[in-house]
Parts: structure tokens; sequence; C-alpha cells
């Protein structure tokens, strides 16, 4: 029978006081990584990752493990299959880092009318998503996080080209029940350095995410790691779009650690992988195109690691489902010398 013994995140831990001292990190290393640090609407601080700097991958890498609440590591790996350079995700705590903090889900979005000029819309990932708790989710995984005193501030990720307006900074402090001087906003734009390394970063995110799809119990699952290659970036929003999603579509390894019954464990591998989608096979650029640019018309279940393996700890048994299909990406990013 599957233990309890880790039965629930651990909704002690704050993903927002884990990822002070990563936050920290990141600002001190900003000349190193070409990151600009700036005062934004309302006197919060907003860090440029990619929008009028350069950035770097060592800057996406920070961004990811921020992303990740305190509660995972990121690391560039050299080497691999068919492709020279990887990123490594992975968490002890995968429940919490992918789901309730990593996962793009808090929709952030101003009108014209409201910006006094163009309009805005973002996704906003990363720990300060779980002070909001705006999200379904947070009640599925009865996790709501709260900042106490001497905890620190609070930081948002957001896949944008600019700052954004005053209007939703006001509703992400009073939602996150935030002051100003306690917010900080990363901006990393898809086709840079910064933002492409942290979308790859998101490989067990994904994963994590189709378990959830696919109504596995995400309290079963125990620790979590994953890779997938790292593409240069697109050289345009739509081009680095389409190269982040093919790396972990078709490029992306996860093993997954759950205490689950052996029937439930096999049915996880085996309905993981991006092949068990309709939509599987082509590079995600042209399936985008072919519904019209409308991501609620793809098929959900294109939005997965390529491979996947699964190990109950319950039986000791390990399940390996999906594959690599490295050629593909090689099709699209390799210009044959």
């Amino acid at each position: 029978m599957p233990s309890t013994t880790n039965a629930h995140p651990a909704r002690s831990l704050s993903v927002n006081a884990l990822s002070q001292s990563l936050v920290a990190s990141l600002l001190d290393h900003r000349a190193e990584w070409r990151l600009s640090v700036s005062e934004g609407p309302m006197g919060v601080r907003i860090v440029d990752a990619g929008v009028e700097t350069r950035g770097s991958v060592e800057a996406g890498l920070a961004i990811a493990a921020i992303c990740m609440g305190g509660l995972g590591q990121v690391r560039l790996r050299h080497g691999g299959e068919g492709w020279p350079t990887h990123i490594e995700a992975s968490s002890g705590q995968p429940v919490l880092a992918c789901l309730a903090s990593q996962y793009a889900g808090w929709s952030l979005s101003a009108s014209q009318e409201e910006t006094g000029g163009k309009k805005f819309f973002a996704l906003g990932s990363g720990p300060a998503r779980a002070l909001a708790g705006k999200e379904a989710l947070f009640e599925e995984l009865g996790y709501r996080d709260k900042l106490h005193a001497g905890d620190g501030g609070a930081c948002l990720v957001l896949e944008v080209d600019r700052a954004p307006p005053e209007i939703v900074i006001r509703k992400i402090l009073r939602d996150c029940g935030l002051q100003p001087g306690q917010l900080t906003v990363i901006l990393t734009p898809t086709a840079s350095l910064a933002g492409t390394t942290q979308v790859v970063g998101r490989v067990l995110e994904v994963a994590l995410h189709k378990a959830h799809v696919l109504g596995f119990p995400l309290d079963r699952i125990v620790g979590g790691s994953g890779v997938a290659p790292l593409p240069p970036p697109g050289a345009d929003a739509g081009d680095a779009m389409g190269r982040t999603n093919d790396a972990i579509l078709y490029g992306g390894s996860v093993h997954l650690t759950v205490d689950a019954d052996d029937d439930a464990a096999r049915a996880l591998a085996l309905d993981l992988p991006s092949a068990r989608s309709r939509d599987y096979g082509r590079p995600f650029a042209d399936v985008f195109k072919e519904y019209g640019y409308d991501f609620y018309r793809i098929d959900p279940a294109l939005f997965a690691p390529a491979e996947a393996w699964v190990s109950n700890l319950a039986s000791g048994r390990t399940w390996h489902s999906g594959g690599l299909n490295m050629a593909l990406l090689r099709a699209q990013w390799l210009v044959e010398a």
C-alpha cells in the first residue's frame, strides 16, 4: 500500500520567503548578467531581463529558480542527445514549486481605455501568485502563501516586452496585500536570452500541469526532474514561442517519483508524453498558425514533455513512455555548415 508521509504539499512553506535570497542574488548580479533595474509605477522595482537590455542565459536560470519559489534547482548542462546545451530542472516539492509558483496562470490585463494608450495582457508566474491566489488551482492545492514580518517582499515574472501599466500594478499590490516597496516585477520577453531560458526551464512544470489535467492525484507526486534542449532565441516573439514550446514537446524528458498504486503510476507514464496528442508531429508554430493563433483550439494533450519516466515508491517499479524527436528540432534550429 502507498505510504502517506508525503501525502500533501507542505502548507507551511512560503514560496515568497524562500525565493527572496534568489531575488537578492539576481539584483546583485545585474551588471554581470546584463540586467537593468528601475523604479516602475507606484515605486515598485522593475527588473528588465531582455526588453531594453541584452540579458543572459545566467539571468534566465536565476529567474527560473525564482519562479519555482526557492523550491527547485535549475542548471545549464553542456552535451546531450542531438543538441549542445540543455536546461535541467528538479524539485523535491514539485507540486508547490511548479504549480503553486512557477505556472503562468494569473491573467493580468488592462484595456486601452484603462491605460490611456496600448492595451496590456500578461500571464503572471512566480511566487507572488500564491499570495493573490486568484486561480481555482490554489483551492485544489489547498495552499496559499502569507508574508509575515521580516519575510521581505514578493516577486512576479511577466513574459512581456514592456512594464505593466499602473492599473495592473495596483491590482497586483491589492490582490497580494503588498506595499509598492515589497514588489519586484521581472520582465522576460520570450525572444530574449533570459526569456527563452526561463521558459525551457519550465519542462518539469509542463509535466506537472499535464498530470493535473489527466486527473492524477497531485499529492502523490513527491519528486521530479526534467531536462530539455536550450535553443537560441527566435528572431521575434512568434518564432521564440515556437522554439521554446518545441524544446519541451519534442526534446523534453521528465522523471516523476510518485507514491501511488502501480496502475495509476503506469497510466500516468503512458498518458503523459506529447505524442498522445492528435496535434503531435509538427513544429508548434505550424500548429498554432493552423488554429488561427488560438491556443484554446490546440489539443491540450500536446502541452507535455516528449518523454516520461514514472517511478513508484510504493513498489519500486518504473515505467517509460514517449521519446525524443531531436530530428524535428534540428530541422528547425540547425543550419548545417
